[in-house]
């Protein structure tokens, strides 16, 4: 549920499930899920009719899957929620699937593939499924998270053995040793948000692959005449924009924001409810729903080495996040690469270099 382009990461997937032809839809849901079924209800508005099944506990992709069992009665396509595809993936899918070709795996090439799951093939068939190697990375063909299947899987989950939580890709690992499992080619549209950084990408790519942005003023905004607006820029109903403010940069600025006079906001993802105080500048950022960035604040921008578990990532886009609601106080500043928690309180003038814990309060030494 994510915003990107000021709609939710998995809208965008299911618009292509239904561009596809694919009329049946089922969301495996669990945490918040009352945000899915609110927003997306029965199907109607997108022509689809869409189902829900429960993963009370998040115990993998495999289990993800397996929970749909009982809904499923013939062949069927599965689509991560959190990878944006061509409506064209679908459709290759499904029909080889009505060709009885299954198990299916995508496959799609990526300039960083360590960071998802390589595949390995001979021919057209899988060997193998590695996820985020360590080791020399020797293709960069990866797993681009559309597969295609027949009822049989869900026996295979059954059979898979494994610690921690059981993947899909465990599953077809499996299979791809009997040589049961074929690789499908892919190289269109492929927008993946596995970081926080990823949440700016993909809502660039959207804004500049689509007619998003567009001279046509969403209900309620108030955007005065001296406001710099780029071409690039999507702004939500109830937007409130200051005067001499200045957006610009691929950024999405989500329903009911205030953006004081004099602040600046580049290449940047505000979700709603939030408000940047006047002379603000904010660069590079995720803001998140109801936060409060303070007067002459600043999110520097630029690239950052961002630290995510033991992974270390590095020249990443990413100036800040800040979490919902929190609050950075007047003239504080956040350096490249930090990230603020939900409902963080931060004095005026401090400087947060790295990662403030959710519901922490920061005071100038």
């Amino acid at each position: 549920m994510v915003p990107v382009a000021n709609r939710p990461l998995l809208e965008h997937v299911v618009e292509a499930v239904a561009a596809a032809g694919i009329d049946r839809v089922v969301l495996v849901v669990g945490y918040r899920q009352e945000r899915l079924r609110n927003h997306f209800g029965d199907g109607d508005d997108w022509d689809v009719t869409i189902e829900y099944v429960e993963q009370s506990t998040q115990l993998g992709t495999g289990h993800a899957v397996l929970q749909a069992e009982p809904v499923v009665d013939g062949p069927f396509v599965v689509l991560n929620g959190d990878r944006i595809v061509d409506a064209d993936a679908v459709s290759a899918v499904r029909d080889r699937l009505r060709d009885g070709d299954a198990p299916l795996v995508t496959v799609t090439a990526v300039e960083r593939p360590r960071d998802y799951g390589v595949v390995h093939l001979d021919g057209d068939r899988v060997t193998e499924i590695d996820e985020k190697p360590e080791g020399p990375v020797d293709t960069n063909r990866i797993n681009a998270g559309v597969y295609g299947f027949t009822p049989a899987i869900f026996d295979a989950i059954r059979a898979t053995n494994t610690a921690g939580e059981l993947a899909i890709t465990a599953t077809l690992n499996d299979l791809a040793g009997s040589g049961e499992v074929t690789a499908l080619g892919y190289d269109g549209r492929w927008l993946d948000v596995s970081n926080l950084w990823d949440v700016l990408s993909v809502n660039a790519a959207l804004i500049h692959d689509s007619d998003h942005a567009s001279d046509a003023p969403a209900a309620g905004q108030r955007v005065g005449d001296t406001v710099t607006v780029a071409d690039d820029v999507v702004l939500a109903g109830n937007v409130r924009v200051g005067p001499n403010a200045t957006l610009s940069g691929a950024t999405a600025i989500g329903s009911n924001v205030s953006i004081a006079a004099n602040a600046v906001v580049e290449n940047s993802v505000v979700l709603p409810d939030a408000v940047i105080g006047p002379g603000a500048v904010v660069r590079d950022a995720v803001v998140g729903g109801n936060a409060r960035i303070g007067p002459n604040a600043t999110v520097v921008g630029g690239n950052a080495t961002v630290v995510v578990g033991d992974a270390v990532h590095r020249d990443v886009t990413l100036g800040g996040v800040v979490g919902d609601n929190a609050s950075i106080g007047g003239g504080a500043t956040l350096t490249d690469g930090a990230v603020v928690g939900d409902d963080v309180r931060a004095d005026a003038g401090v400087v947060i270099d790295g990662r403030v814990e959710s519901g922490a309060v920061v005071r100038r030494g």
